[in-house]
């Protein structure tokens, strides 16, 4: 097991403010490990898996089940009984606060719409990815990079073990978890459109052509992004447009969201397949995205991309308040400055821009231009 000491006391943090706390992410992506740690900070606990006939039997009546119950009670899968958050909401105003609650759950807008209606003032919410960095190492970059972040997939004996493991969890996600959510699709129509989003991994998004590719309206396949986005299998990175006189990108940029499944989507289980296919930049961009976020703790309200109609492009624009930050990343170890990197220096203000590239050295390129390998993103923490 690796630790996710940062994730363990974010959650702890959050538990001591609010009386319920959600935490969301992809299925398998060891939510249910996190909760079991950040459980062994309490004296007492109890566990609810949804999922699990038996505790849902346990709950059928939840007032009498949960309100004798101290210390920190955790329902894992919530969005299985949204019935329950307005109980939640009554045993969170209780005086003294006898019970904290960590609630569990995949799909993430219908969860935070109910959470937050039912729970407005009570619940905090805590998104937690696959396995990054940070946690891995930056020595198994490669592996975390071809594998992805969920558990299973980066610890597997081996490269096809681990390919495997996804392969599975893909079908598993179309037979049972996205019906279960009501998409009323045939499971292989969603794989064509899974996989047709991997071969446009880190582009800008086209609904029309996609459209025209499923013969199907482009409301329609903006309804398929949704649905994937909305269980963390697709990112959507939005646009950055201000008041400037050229003319600029306004439709956002899609990702699969764990690098291995979009290795497994594209059939690619090995390092040597990796790096002679031609995704292999796009891969590494997205893979460079995430950790530069995770590195910098930022929100995904503050991440952007910038692109004019003419050329010019930034991949990642992080802004907080007035300050603006900049990324351009390279699957190269000879980084060099491009006139797109001097374009959006002047056009966006850029307190910064980080050429992030795959060698393994730092060093400034011009002022307010730096190259940062990977591997030393740990240094934008102090950012």
């Amino acid at each position: 097991m690796i630790p996710r000491d940062a994730h363990v006391a974010a959650v702890a943090r959050l538990l001591d403010q609010f009386p319920v706390v959600a935490l969301l992410g992809a299925r398998q992506v060891g939510k249910t490990t996190l909760a079991g740690m950040v459980a062994g900070r309490f004296e007492t606990s109890s566990r609810f898996d949804l999922e699990d006939p038996r505790d849902d039997t346990r709950l059928a009546a939840p007032m009498l089940a949960l309100e004798p119950l101290r210390g920190l009670v955790v329902l894992d899968e919530i969005q299985r009984r949204p019935d329950l958050f307005a109980l939640l909401r009554v045993l969170a105003d209780r005086p003294g606060t006898p019970a904290r609650f960590l609630i569990l759950g995949s799909a993430s807008p219908e969860l935070i719409r109910a959470s937050s209606e039912s729970l407005a003032g009570r619940v905090a919410h805590h998104e937690l990815p696959g396995l990054g960095l940070a946690e891995v190492g930056a020595e198994r970059r490669q592996q975390c990079w071809l594998r992805g972040g969920y558990p299973p997939s980066f610890l597997a004996a081996d490269d096809q073990t681990s390919l495997r493991w996804r392969q599975e969890l893909i079908r598993t996600l179309l037979e049972r978890d996205l019906p279960a959510l009501g998409l009323r699709l045939p499971a292989e129509t969603l794989r064509r459109f899974w996989q047709m989003l991997a071969h446009y991994h880190g582009q800008i998004w086209n609904g029309a052509e996609l459209a025209r590719a499923f013969g199907v309206s482009e409301k329609t396949v903006r309804h398929y992004l949704d649905l994937l986005v909305s269980t963390y299998m697709v990112q959507t990175l939005p646009p950055w447009y201000a008041n400037l006189a050229k003319r600029q990108v306004r439709s956002p940029k899609v990702y699969i969201a764990d690098a291995g499944l979009l290795h497994a989507l594209l059939g690619l289980g090995s390092m040597a397949e990796l790096t002679g296919h031609p995704k292999v930049g796009a891969s590494w961009e997205g893979f460079a995205i995430t950790a530069i976020t995770a590195a910098l703790g930022a929100r995904r309200e503050e991440c952007y991309f910038w692109a004019l109609h003419t050329g010019a492009e930034l991949d990642l624009l992080v802004a907080r308040g007035q300050r603006r930050l900049g990324f351009e990343i390279k699957l190269t170890d000879s980084p060099r400055i491009t006139p797109s990197m001097r374009s959006a220096l002047e056009h966006l203000d850029l307190e910064r821009l980080y050429l992030v590239h795959a060698g393994e050295h730092r060093f400034p390129l011009a002022e307010r231009i730096e190259a940062l390998p990977l591997r030393e993103l740990a240094a934008l923490s102090a950012l």
